[in-house]
Protein backbone atom coordinates (compact mmCIF):
# COMPACT_ATOMS: atom_id res chain seq x y z
CA UNK A 1 0.00 0.00 0.00
CA UNK A 2 1.41 3.23 -1.08
CA UNK A 3 2.18 6.17 1.61
CA UNK A 4 0.38 9.16 1.57
CA UNK A 5 1.88 11.97 3.74
CA UNK A 6 -0.61 13.85 4.54
CA UNK A 7 -0.93 16.27 8.01
CA UNK A 8 -2.19 13.41 9.99
CA UNK A 9 0.26 11.08 9.73
CA UNK A 10 3.06 12.77 9.61
CA UNK A 11 4.47 11.82 12.97
CA UNK A 12 7.28 9.34 13.35
CA UNK A 13 6.80 6.28 14.91
CA UNK A 14 10.11 3.81 15.81
CA UNK A 15 10.11 1.93 12.34
CA UNK A 16 10.57 5.30 10.31
CA UNK A 17 14.19 5.73 11.05
CA UNK A 18 14.91 2.10 9.59
CA UNK A 19 12.73 3.06 6.19
CA UNK A 20 13.48 5.69 3.45
CA UNK A 21 10.61 6.83 1.04
CA UNK A 22 10.37 5.68 -2.64
CA UNK A 23 9.12 7.07 -5.60
CA UNK A 24 8.87 4.41 -8.46
CA UNK A 25 7.42 6.96 -11.12
CA UNK A 26 9.52 9.67 -10.16
CA UNK A 27 11.73 9.33 -13.46
CA UNK A 28 9.21 8.50 -15.86
CA UNK A 29 7.35 11.96 -15.85
CA UNK A 30 3.76 10.93 -15.15
CA UNK A 31 1.79 12.37 -12.54
CA UNK A 32 1.49 9.37 -10.08
CA UNK A 33 2.74 10.37 -6.56
CA UNK A 34 3.00 6.93 -4.87
CA UNK A 35 5.58 7.57 -2.37
CA UNK A 36 6.45 3.33 -0.85
CA UNK A 37 8.27 3.46 2.65
CA UNK A 38 11.19 0.93 2.19
CA UNK A 39 13.81 -0.66 4.45
CA UNK A 40 17.22 0.39 4.33
CA UNK A 41 18.54 -3.03 5.76
CA UNK A 42 17.71 -6.49 4.79
CA UNK A 43 14.96 -8.21 5.84
CA UNK A 44 14.97 -11.48 7.39
CA UNK A 45 11.66 -13.58 8.07
CA UNK A 46 13.97 -15.51 11.43
CA UNK A 47 15.79 -13.21 13.88
CA UNK A 48 18.52 -15.95 13.67
CA UNK A 49 18.64 -15.44 9.71
CA UNK A 50 20.13 -11.44 10.91
CA UNK A 51 22.38 -12.83 13.25
CA UNK A 52 24.35 -15.11 10.58
CA UNK A 53 27.02 -12.81 9.64
CA UNK A 54 27.83 -15.37 6.56
CA UNK A 55 26.76 -16.11 2.86
CA UNK A 56 24.17 -19.50 3.67
CA UNK A 57 25.16 -23.02 2.11
CA UNK A 58 23.69 -22.74 -1.14
CA UNK A 59 25.71 -19.29 -1.68
CA UNK A 60 28.80 -20.73 -0.61
CA UNK A 61 28.35 -24.03 -3.03
CA UNK A 62 27.22 -21.38 -6.04
CA UNK A 63 30.01 -19.20 -5.33
CA UNK A 64 32.80 -21.97 -5.02
CA UNK A 65 31.23 -24.20 -7.42
CA UNK A 66 30.92 -20.69 -10.09
CA UNK A 67 34.33 -19.18 -9.00
CA UNK A 68 35.97 -22.29 -9.46
CA UNK A 69 34.72 -22.91 -12.57
CA UNK A 70 35.35 -19.59 -13.88
CA UNK A 71 39.35 -19.58 -12.61
CA UNK A 72 39.91 -23.12 -13.56
CA UNK A 73 38.68 -22.01 -17.29
CA UNK A 74 40.65 -19.39 -17.36
CA UNK A 75 43.75 -20.87 -16.47
CA UNK A 76 43.33 -23.66 -18.67
CA UNK A 77 42.37 -21.28 -21.82
CA UNK A 78 45.94 -19.76 -21.33
CA UNK A 79 47.74 -22.95 -21.00
CA UNK A 80 45.41 -24.40 -23.67
CA UNK A 81 46.86 -21.08 -25.90
CA UNK A 82 50.02 -22.01 -25.52
CA UNK A 83 49.94 -26.04 -26.42
CA UNK A 84 48.12 -24.39 -29.79
CA UNK A 85 51.28 -22.12 -30.65
CA UNK A 86 53.54 -24.94 -29.88
CA UNK A 87 51.52 -27.64 -31.98
CA UNK A 88 51.81 -25.23 -34.68
CA UNK A 89 53.91 -25.98 -37.71
CA UNK A 90 55.67 -23.38 -40.40
CA UNK A 91 53.69 -24.57 -42.55
CA UNK A 92 50.46 -23.83 -41.86
CA UNK A 93 48.21 -21.27 -42.89
CA UNK A 94 47.08 -18.76 -40.54
CA UNK A 95 43.82 -20.07 -40.32
CA UNK A 96 44.99 -23.34 -39.42
CA UNK A 97 46.70 -21.99 -36.82
CA UNK A 98 44.11 -20.15 -35.41
CA UNK A 99 42.36 -22.93 -35.46
CA UNK A 100 44.29 -25.38 -33.83
CA UNK A 101 44.90 -22.51 -30.98
CA UNK A 102 41.00 -22.21 -30.37
CA UNK A 103 40.81 -25.95 -30.40
CA UNK A 104 43.64 -26.98 -27.90
CA UNK A 105 42.29 -23.72 -25.27
CA UNK A 106 38.72 -24.46 -25.30
CA UNK A 107 39.49 -27.96 -24.68
CA UNK A 108 42.15 -27.47 -22.06
CA UNK A 109 39.86 -24.52 -20.73
CA UNK A 110 36.95 -27.20 -20.39
CA UNK A 111 39.02 -29.68 -18.81
CA UNK A 112 40.51 -27.18 -16.30
CA UNK A 113 37.09 -25.69 -15.95
CA UNK A 114 35.33 -28.67 -14.50
CA UNK A 115 37.91 -29.89 -12.48
CA UNK A 116 38.08 -26.75 -10.32
CA UNK A 117 34.29 -26.43 -10.19
CA UNK A 118 34.29 -29.48 -8.83
CA UNK A 119 36.63 -28.92 -6.33
CA UNK A 120 34.97 -25.87 -5.64
CA UNK A 121 31.41 -28.09 -5.13
CA UNK A 122 33.01 -29.96 -2.81
CA UNK A 123 34.74 -27.97 -0.15
CA UNK A 124 31.10 -25.48 -0.52
CA UNK A 125 29.60 -28.76 0.70
CA UNK A 126 32.62 -29.41 2.81
CA UNK A 127 32.81 -26.28 4.84
CA UNK A 128 28.92 -25.84 5.19
CA UNK A 129 28.31 -29.45 6.85
CA UNK A 130 31.53 -28.20 9.07
CA UNK A 131 29.56 -25.36 9.98
CA UNK A 132 26.32 -27.10 10.82
CA UNK A 133 27.86 -30.01 12.79
CA UNK A 134 30.45 -27.53 14.59
CA UNK A 135 27.82 -24.40 14.95
CA UNK A 136 30.89 -22.06 14.56
CA UNK A 137 32.32 -20.36 11.97
CA UNK A 138 35.69 -20.49 12.14
CA UNK A 139 39.72 -21.21 10.23
CA UNK A 140 39.60 -25.03 11.50
CA UNK A 141 36.33 -25.31 9.64
CA UNK A 142 37.49 -24.08 6.19
CA UNK A 143 41.04 -25.73 6.85
CA UNK A 144 39.36 -29.42 7.68
CA UNK A 145 37.57 -28.52 4.37
CA UNK A 146 40.52 -28.06 2.57
CA UNK A 147 41.74 -31.02 3.56
CA UNK A 148 38.65 -33.77 3.24
CA UNK A 149 38.46 -31.45 -0.35
CA UNK A 150 41.70 -33.06 -1.41
CA UNK A 151 41.16 -36.45 -0.01
CA UNK A 152 37.86 -37.34 -1.59
CA UNK A 153 38.70 -35.42 -5.27
CA UNK A 154 41.57 -38.00 -5.04
CA UNK A 155 40.58 -40.66 -3.31
CA UNK A 156 40.11 -43.18 -6.32
CA UNK A 157 43.71 -42.39 -6.99
CA UNK A 158 44.62 -44.66 -3.77
CA UNK A 159 45.13 -43.80 -0.14
CA UNK A 160 48.56 -42.52 -0.68
CA UNK A 161 47.45 -40.02 -2.83
CA UNK A 162 44.26 -38.93 -1.24
CA UNK A 163 46.43 -38.63 2.01
CA UNK A 164 48.80 -36.15 0.14
CA UNK A 165 46.35 -34.37 -1.73
CA UNK A 166 44.24 -33.66 1.21
CA UNK A 167 47.52 -32.36 2.78
CA UNK A 168 48.01 -30.12 0.23
CA UNK A 169 44.51 -28.91 0.34
CA UNK A 170 44.22 -28.19 3.80
CA UNK A 171 47.33 -26.33 3.71
CA UNK A 172 46.48 -24.06 0.86
CA UNK A 173 43.14 -23.22 2.60
CA UNK A 174 45.04 -22.37 5.72
CA UNK A 175 47.43 -20.08 3.84
CA UNK A 176 44.80 -18.62 2.17
CA UNK A 177 42.50 -17.97 5.47
CA UNK A 178 46.12 -16.43 6.55
CA UNK A 179 46.55 -13.84 3.93
CA UNK A 180 43.24 -13.10 3.93
CA UNK A 181 43.60 -12.48 7.58
CA UNK A 182 46.58 -10.42 7.30
CA UNK A 183 45.29 -8.57 4.15
CA UNK A 184 42.31 -7.18 6.39
CA UNK A 185 44.66 -6.22 9.26
CA UNK A 186 47.54 -4.28 7.51
CA UNK A 187 45.47 -3.18 4.08
CA UNK A 188 43.28 -0.62 4.74
CA UNK A 189 40.46 -1.13 2.21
Amino acid sequence: MAYQPTPLNLSSDDNDHNRRLYNPYQDLQVPIQNLYKLPTSPEFLFQEESLAQRRSWGENLTYFTGTGYLAGSIVGAGKGIVEGVKASEPSDTVKLRVNRILNASGHAGRRFGNRAGVIGLLYAGMESGMVAIRDTDDVVNSVVAGLGTGALYKAASGPRSAAVAGAIGGVVVGLAVTGKQLLKRYVPI
